[in-house]
């Protein structure tokens, strides 16, 4: 058996209580005997939205042995409200408990510093290994099979079942609906993404007519109740009538014909996009990841690809897709597409010579030109949002999902985490507030004159007058609230602990199998150390009179496995970005550890 090292896991701290228990709060000591794997995840996180995904098949395989914990640890202000938490597990159907932890109590007690990070528990109640991002399923499924080994022949091993107790089921048209599209006879075609299927609705916004897709989580064509989806959102219509569907948990794009309610599929391949992926080619043979909205813009169907912060197009005439604009590092930064940083892309809206974009994580409003160049018209980073009205440069929104173009050449924002509608004027640069009192909009149409939005978390669509005057709102600006790293001045080692599964290695066949990229907020924070490369260890340099800011840290691993024999070994790909605050400090420390997997032996 493999040596490890052992630490003593902290006990689980949340003031939110617990959900998914039936009410019963729980103790590290209660779950003795069993593996503990700890999810540390908030809601607004495409890369969380993916592990919990990765994490369904191990879940059911294990169930008898391991008991999968979701830690919710919130960066945006709302997500730190309860009932927003609640919503939200039911949205993303997480089938196991969740301990809600509003001020970051367990997250500051295991020293996360990223979503999302898994931590393994062994039956003993000792942390045996952590993974930091995505693509590690594999790597603890195996863990998990030794510890499994190793703690029966102990006896330190107890099955049976999980501490996990389904809510009740509530009865509703919708549930958790994602985006609409308004029919030629003025009915709504409405993404019912929780229940895996889109809803056809009277122009009341209320009568069904029909459902398209069984209302199972699948992937599959066919009529309307052979047809699977898995997480629906973005709607948009094509030249040739029929309506594109971002199916954005199987990393696809389909196509519902209304006339005849069949859905074929029209790009993806039900796998999810990993670095080192065909980045174009032909539309059913590339891989996609996570598509959350589509618009018809300059003879293209434009896809807001929020898995992996990019604009990608699909050419029907060609048969074809590839990436228009965003280089997969997450952030803001404007320029030629090619250069562009872009953070969860969520919502579009064509408008003339527009594409408007509301790039969620960065609580920003975003547009592409004729030329696919990248432009900001509201927003400022990563770590700042709020609610703010007034000149551009200096309003904020709070994860944004929607945008919708209204006839005046302004645009309307569903500012989805502070409740409310906005609107951008782009002649006077000025952001106003429409409405509030919504229930995390994520979209709205324009319907004669008014606008439809889609309440998500109120299971609806509401119809709004347009206001001939703004609401007026109390500002209210914040920043992502995560303890700040004190280090000192001068050189800084940045060290990214990878350690490969058991039984892999790192992959070297073509070449170094690790990539690190740094970059900072401000710029100026680094004197040295910026820059791609492939060495997961570096050191940087902080400048002199700059005391505060914001590492960003991106890395890659591929690992492969160990068999001589084996001409073709399955490989697989780690990768995680960080967001490090940090203050520079007499005493602060001089070593930066990022554990990407494993442990980190000099902690």
């Amino acid at each position: 058996m493999t040596a490890r090292a052992r630490v003593r896991a902290p006990e689980l701290i949340g003031k939110g209580g617990w959900l998914n228990t039936g009410d019963r709060q729980y103790t590290l000591a209660d779950l003795r005997g069993r593996i503990v794997i700890l999810d540390f995840w908030t809601f607004c996180c495409v890369n969380c939205l993916h592990v919990l995904d990765e994490l369904r098949e191990l879940e059911e395989k294990h169930r008898d042995t391991v008991v999968i914990i979701g830690v919710h640890s919130p960066k945006f202000v709302h997500e730190a409200e309860h009932q927003a938490v609640v919503d939200a597990v039911e949205r993303y159907e997480v089938h196991h408990p969740v301990l809600d932890d509003p001020e970051l109590a367990t997250w500051k007690q295991y020293a996360v510093r990223a979503w999302p990070t898994l931590v393994v528990v062994d039956p003993e109640g000792y942390v045996v290994a952590q993974h930091a991002g995505e693509g590690h399923a594999h790597a603890i499924e195996k863990l998990v099979e030794e510890l499994e080994a190793e703690h029966a022949a102990k006896g330190t091993l107890r099955r049976g079942d999980g501490p996990y107790v389904a809510p009740e089921p509530v009865a509703t048209h919708l549930r958790f609906p994602s985006k609409a599209l308004v029919l030629p006879d003025g009915g709504f075609l409405v993404s019912d993404t929780t229940r895996h299927r889109l809803v056809e609705l009277d122009a009341d916004g209320e009568t069904v007519r029909g459902h398209f897709g069984a209302g199972e989580r699948g992937f599959a064509d066919g009529g309307p109740e052979e047809a699977r989806f898995s997480e629906p959102q973005g709607l948009a219509v094509l030249p040739d009538g029929r309506i594109a569907v971002a199916d954005t948990v199987n990393h696809a794009i389909r196509a519902l014909d209304l006339a005849t309610g069949l859905t074929t599929t029209l790009a993806g391949t039900g796998r999810q996009w990993w670095q080192g992926s065909a980045t174009s080619g032909p539309a059913g043979e590339v891989d996609l990841s996570s598509p959350w909205d589509i618009a018809w813009f300059e003879d293209r169907l434009w896809i807001a690809m929020a898995g992996v912060h990019q604009l990608w197009t699909y050419d029907p005439a060609e048969g074809t897709v590839r990436v228009a604009a965003g280089t997969t590092n997450e952030g803001l930064v404007d320029g030629p597409g090619d250069e562009a940083w872009f953070a969860q892309p969520s919502g579009l809206a064509a408008a003339g010579d527009r594409l408007w974009v509301a790039d969620s994580e960065t609580s920003a409003l975003r547009y592409v030109d004729r030329e696919g160049a990248i432009h900001t018209a509201v927003g400022t980073g990563l770590f700042d949002f709020g609610h703010r009205d007034g000149p551009a440069g200096q309003a904020l929104l709070q994860h944004p999902l929607g945008v919708t173009a209204l006839p005046d050449g302004s645009v309307a924002v569903s500012d989805t985490y502070n409740h409310a509608l906005r609107r951008y004027d782009p002649e006077s640069g000025e952001v106003t507030t429409l409405a509030t009192d919504l229930r995390e909009p994520s979209d709205a149409v324009l319907v004669d004159g008014d606008l439809v939005v889609v309440e998500s978390a109120r299971h609806r669509l509401t119809r709004l007058r347009l206001p001939e005057e703004a609401v007026r709102v109390a500002d209210r600006a914040h920043r992502t609230q995560r303890a700040a790293t004190e280090v000192a001045a001068g050189t800084l080692r940045l060290d990214v602990v990878f350690q490969a599964p058991a039984g892999q290695k790192l992959d070297t066949r073509y070449g170094p199998s690790t990539r690190l990229l740094v970059s900072s907020t401000p710029p100026e924070l680094l004197a040295e150390g910026s820059g791609p490369g492939t060495d997961l260890s570096r050191d940087l340099v902080l400048a002199d009179g700059v005391t505060e800011g914001v590492l960003h840290v991106s890395a890659m691993a591929a690992s492969c496995d160990d068999d001589p024999a084996n001409e073709y070994p399955a490989c697989h790909v780690h990768q995680q970005d960080w967001g490090v605050p940090v203050n520079v400090t007499a005493g602060g420390t001089s070593r930066l550890p990022l554990v990407l997997a494993g442990m980190d032996e000099q902690g």
